[in-house]
């Protein structure tokens, strides 16, 4: 069985999540606030579901379709969010997607966690890496242009989230321009 890896920054190590982390990621991806601005995390985060979807992730890893981490701080551990690349193996192209507790907000975690991430997806031969948000979540579309993600295009109304249609921005990087940002 293949080990997932570790990534390390200046300011966090980048893990597999263990069902210890299920109470933690219910907590913080339960806070409404997260939902509201993500395309995939559920409200209410009911019990169950946190260790529903850490118990996906070695699978998926082994699949080579899903390389997920927690995003901890280096020193105490403490979780802080998640981030991750859905994978097309025959493709080589990555999804980013990520998300941060609502206490830990504009410390620039998600930007210093995103470019680890897409460092390591492109030096495990992926040679294209896109990500997307909700044109409300302003925050998320700063993460991908600090990390060098170039905006392809809006998809106008192209989700419904809570009864609300939402314009989605796309950004995207490919192996060759990782040097360049």
């Amino acid at each position: 069985m293949p080990e997932r890896p570790t990534l390390s920054t200046a300011r966090l190590v980048l893990r597999p999540f263990a069902l210890a982390d299920a109470a933690e990621v219910q907590r913080l991806a339960g806070d409404d606030r997260i939902a509201a601005t993500t395309l995939n995390v559920p409200h209410p985060y009911e019990d169950g579901m946190a260790e529903a979807w850490i118990s996906t992730h070695q699978p998926q890893f082994e699949a080579g379709k899903l390389r997920n981490f927690a995003i901890t701080l280096v020193g105490s551990g403490e979780l802080v969010g998640a981030i991750g690349l859905a994978i097309d193996p025959d493709t080589k192209i990555g999804e980013l997607g990520y998300w941060v507790g609502v206490p830990h907000w504009g410390k620039g975690y998600c930007t210093e966690a995103a470019r680890a991430v897409i460092r390591h997806g492109f030096s495990v031969g992926l040679q294209r890496i896109h990500a997307h948000y909700m044109a409300t979540n302003v925050a998320s579309g700063r993460v991908m242009e600090k990390i060098g993600m170039t905006r392809e295009g809006t998809l106008r109304q192209h989700v419904v989230k809570r009864g609300v249609r939402h314009d989605v921005v796309w950004f995207g990087m490919l192996a060759c321009e990782l040097e360049e940002s």
